[in-house]
């Protein structure tokens, strides 16, 4: 790998799905993965397999998926990506990370174990000693499954210098091939993470026969700082997630660190693989996914980012845009639509539009979407890029149903109550009905679904933005709602009996922003019941075992 060359390891299926109300289901982790592939990341850590089965089954699935070059293929990824599962330092974690990744092309085990004193007093209770002793045994143990080791001091912006210089001594003695350094709770500043960078690479005994990566927290809003110091610093893999999403105040941005090297080059000489044109698809996707939206003046993808209100600013834009733009809008992917699409296109111009777009589909995909096509077109003069992203997004977000929307009519207005009537396909193809009255349509139709679908909920965010301009814009709604993950009829076992609330996202896209916020809502509580579906399965085969 040469030396100008900075590995970019992206987190977003796995540490930005732990943010609060990020849950994704397979189909949509899936569809992240193929569009990280596209973008040109070059690990892709795809899950904790050792957390559930089906998160299992998640990395599994993308290892063989988008781990692997397609037969046959056109060359849509830049190249086939590191498929990397997160594991603690335990048998069980890294057997499980194992099963799932070994698949791919290039599988990675990443392990970790904490070493600063107050997590290794207050959590591990372990002593040092114990430690050094753990990684040693966990990190051969993984090597003896796989080549590619990453391991993690968890915690090591709060360690000790010398004891994390012999932590990381043993890690690679036993076979780790990347280390990365976490500032996991975003303590660091700037200069502190570069010198703790330098420390390591100055006094690690075999750090020659290793990368040296960086993973920061955006607690005190430092984490891009504190990444690019560590690379000044001469670490060359940064771990990052798509909008920064992550635990607590989030992750390093992978759009910030990429454009700020692509930027000043000058500064850095530090290449990626990235290709720019992609962040704002992929951005848009994991917002919409999520549930999670960006941030109007978030850099880089923000609604924001490139536009100018100011009246120095426009006069300044319209004599030479360098005055205030720093980068281009086409260099990561806010451009004008190249093919307009409208109720004349065919379902071949669809097809190779959608492939420009980065969207394969298989020939049922594009079947159910060119009718979904054909109905938007129908509504609106222009269907432009940005509208088929959103249809495609909407069709992934529907691909695991258990409750669909089959009808819905609404009543409002300044004379008399606001009614909604809904009618949903219930898991056993069975028609459901029922009418409710809210202080608004959607209200209303909220109502009525809680009605049919019975899952106790608080919505904690909604959130409604046009996708396009113009009075036949498509309408997006992503809301988070916040349920119990079980339920008193799946208790199985004394432990099941405490619960806990998780928070959930859904997303939808319609003309009529009404049926958009309806579907968006049975998103989120689709993803509910699958969830507790998912735990059920568990305990059942917990309880099982258990009798055997």
């Amino acid at each position: 790998m040469r030396q100008n060359y900075l590995r970019i390891f992206d987190t977003t299926l796995r540490d930005g799905e732990q943010s609060p109300g990020a849950s994704l289901t397979s189909a949509e982790k899936l569809e992240i993965a193929r569009a990280l592939a596209r973008l040109g990341v070059d690990v892709m850590e795809a899950g904790f397999p050792a957390a559930s089965p089906d998160d299992l089954e998640a990395v599994r699935r993308i290892a063989i998926e988008v781990g692997n070059p397609a037969p046959g293929s056109s060359g849509i990824y830049n190249h086939t990506p590191v498929i990397c599962g997160l594991a603690r330092a335990n048998k069980r974690d890294i057997d499980a990370a194992w099963q799932a990744v070994q698949y791919a092309a290039h599988p990675r085990i990443h392990t970790f174990i904490a070493t600063s004193p107050i997590h290794m007093e207050y959590k591990l209770h372990m002593s040092p000693e114990q430690v050094l002793e753990k990684v040693r045994e966990m990190v051969a143990y993984a090597h003896s499954l796989c080549e590619d080791i990453e391991f993690s001091p968890e915690d090591a912006a709060r360690s000790e210098p010398d004891f994390l210089y012999q932590v990381l001594g043993e890690a690679i003695a036993a076979g780790a091939t990347t280390l990365n350094i976490p500032d996991t709770v975003g303590y660091s500043t700037p200069e502190e993470f570069g010198a703790l960078i330098s420390g390591i690479i100055a006094n690690t005994p075999g750090i020659e026969k290793a990368v040296v990566s960086v993973h920061c927290h955006n607690d005190l809003g430092l984490a891009t700082a504190n990444t690019i110091a560590g690379l000044k610093a001469g670490a060359r893999q940064a771990e990052v997630t798509i909008n920064g999403i992550g635990e607590r105040a989030g992750n390093t941005s992978l759009e910030e660190v990429v454009m700020t090297l692509h930027t000043r080059r000058a500064v850095f000489g530090l290449e990626t693989g990235i290709d720019t044109t992609q962040i704002t698809r992929v951005s848009r996707m994991v917002s919409n996914y999520t549930g999670i939206p960006v941030q109007p003046n978030k850099a880089v993808v923000g609604a924001n980012a490139f536009a100018h209100e100011a009246g120095i600013h426009q006069d300044g834009m319209l004599k030479h845009h360098n005055t205030y733009e720093i980068m281009r809008p086409e260099t990561v992917g806010i451009s004008q639509s190249r093919l307009v699409m409208g109720k004349h296109s065919g379902r071949h111009a669809l097809k190779v539009r959608l492939q420009e777009l980065g969207y394969e589909l298989s020939d049922d995909e594009l079947i159910q979407a060119f009718d979904r096509f054909k109905v938007l077109a129908d509504k609106k003069k222009e269907v432009t890029d940005a509208d088929l992203e959103a249809l495609i997004e909407d069709q992934v977000s529907l691909s695991e149903e258990i409750y669909s929307l089959d009808g819905l009519q609404v009543t409002c207005g300044t004379i008399g109550m606001p009614t909604a009537s809904v009618r949903l396909r219930g898991p056993d193809g069975a028609m459901h009905v029922h009418a409710a009255v809210g202080t608004g349509p959607v209200h209303a139709a909220y109502k009525a679904i809680d009605a049919i679908v019975g899952v106790e909920n608080d919505l904690v965010e909604f959130n409604i933005h046009a996708v396009t301009e113009g009075i036949d814009a498509l309408g997006e709604v992503t809301v988070r709602l916040m349920a119990q993950n079980g339920t008193s009829h799946h208790r199985t076992s004394p432990q099941s009996e405490t619960l806990q609330s998780k928070t959930y996202g859904g997303y939808g896209a319609d003309t009529d922003i009404v049926v958009a916020s309806v579907k968006a809502y049975l998103a989120a509580l689709n993803k509910v019941l699958i969830s507790r579906s998912h735990l059920a399965e568990q305990e059942v085969s917990k309880t099982e075992l258990m009798t055997a």
